[in-house]
């Protein structure tokens, strides 16, 4: 696959991931919080679509090449073993 076609395959499904994310978590909230009679299995269904969503968008990430923690977050560059220049070995 060309890059860019690997990119705009890799936003799309982020984008649906994240569209399914969240539609679940809407439908949840929606189901506890109101009371409109919705049904238990397709609250189930709502937190299950949670998951799915996430995977769909880690899938998008993979393929779209943007998998790759970036250096600049604090965190990484300070506790990180793999980005200290001073490795210590054990």
């Amino acid at each position: 696959m060309k890059r860019k076609n690997a990119a705009l395959c890799g936003n799309l499904l982020m984008g649906v991931g994240l569209v399914i994310m969240v539609g679940g978590i809407a439908y949840a909230v929606l189901s506890q919080v109101s009371n409109l009679g919705m049904p238990d299995f397709f609250t189930h269904g709502a937190v299950m679509s949670i998951f799915i969503g996430a995977l769909l968008w880690l899938t998008g990430a993979r393929v779209g090449g943007r998998e790759a923690v970036a250096d600049r977050y604090y965190w990484v560059r300070h506790y990180d073993a793999r980005c200290r220049k001073n490795h210590r070995h054990s």
